[in-house]
């Protein structure tokens, strides 16, 4: 895919691997609709975009909301006359144990609101976006991309299995839809993130980061330009789908 003049849908856009993504898309020419929780931090992507290249407008999206997210691609397909790619980007975490214990007692677990409230923007967004980004594309039948962003926790984590969960079943849903949507010309991959240097990883405590930085072959965070560069690539290689880009330092978990 020529990115020149392409409108291209990037969720989570409001701040970090989101405003790289976007902001590096409108720079090779693409045309960025941004959707996101923040009003706040899409205002500001919207303006780098614009400074970087064409043509940015911006949503304000629950991507949980299956209305909501009907209507996100209602409006990108009336504001811009068509949806070319998406990028699955949106994301949240609440890390913790699911069975915390002190002296052979239990003192904690983790909560079904914690639970639930990771696998509905981890896993059900992406489902909702890519489902309402696909009927656009094979309502304009000539084809198009969808990223989704899976992470290397996907293999497990401990204190993540809500996260790990839910990227693991990003990942699959990429094979499956990459099998299914073949037909219409359209491409579905995933990038799988280690550890970046974002907001998110600026939260966990700084001991527990340093140990993870120790285990990485490059002994450093990736850096969020460099997972916008993987995305650059899966939409510009034409024969790259139904598989994950793992960018991860070399790191195993």
């Amino acid at each position: 895919m020529n990115l020149e003049g392409k409108v291209v849908v990037v969720t989570g856009a409001g701040r970090g691997l989101g405003r790289m993504m976007a902001v590096m898309i409108a720079a090779k020419g693409g045309q960025v609709a941004l959707a996101d929780i923040s009003e706040e931090g899409l205002k500001e992507t919207a303006r780098l975009c614009r400074e970087a290249g064409d043509k940015a407008s911006y949503y304000i999206t629950d991507i949980s909301d299956e209305s909501a997210v009907e209507q996100l691609f209602t409006n990108v397909a009336g504001d811009f006359g068509r949806v070319d790619a998406t990028i699955n980007n949106a994301g949240i975490t609440r890390d913790g144990l699911l069975v915390k214990s002190r002296d052979g007692k239990v003192v904690g677990k983790m909560s079904l609101e914690d639970w639930i409230s990771v696998i509905q923007i981890d896993l059900r967004g992406v489902f909702l976006c890519a489902r309402e980004a696909a009927v656009k594309m094979i309502e304009q039948g000539d084809g198009g991309v969808i990223i989704n962003i899976s992470s290397i926790s996907r293999a497990g984590n401990i204190g993540q299995a809500n996260y790990s969960a839910a990227k693991a079943g990003v990942a699959a849903m990429t094979v499956t839809w990459a099998n299914e949507l073949a037909r219409y010309g359209i491409r579905v991959a995933a990038i799988a993130p280690g550890f970046c240097d974002t907001r998110m990883v600026a939260n966990v405590p700084q001991k527990i980061l340093d140990k993870v930085k120790a285990k990485i072959p490059l002994r450093r965070l990736g850096k969020p330009e460099e997972i916008g560069h993987s995305a650059v690539y899966i939409l510009e290689n034409d024969y790259f789908t139904g598989r994950t880009l793992e960018v991860d330092g070399g790191l195993r978990i």
